[in-house]
């Protein structure tokens, strides 16, 4: 839940940023923060990262 709620924060935070300095720059920054969230969790699979990166692809 903690996690859910930081995702929303980020996502609040830099909303309001990109219209108050009206910079197109920080709406790209929860994207990197879940894409980094999602990184983060494949590398901590005990697995090879080839092997992983094979098997999440291979799900249907």
């Amino acid at each position: 839940m903690l996690l859910y709620l930081s995702f929303i924060l980020i996502t609040g935070v830099c909303l309001v940023l990109a219209l108050k300095k009206r910079k197109v720059v920080f709406l790209a920054i929860p994207f990197l923060s879940l894409f980094g969230y999602g990184a983060a969790q494949v590398i901590l699979v005990p697995l090879p990262f080839i092997d992983t990166v094979k098997f999440i692809f291979s799900l249907s």
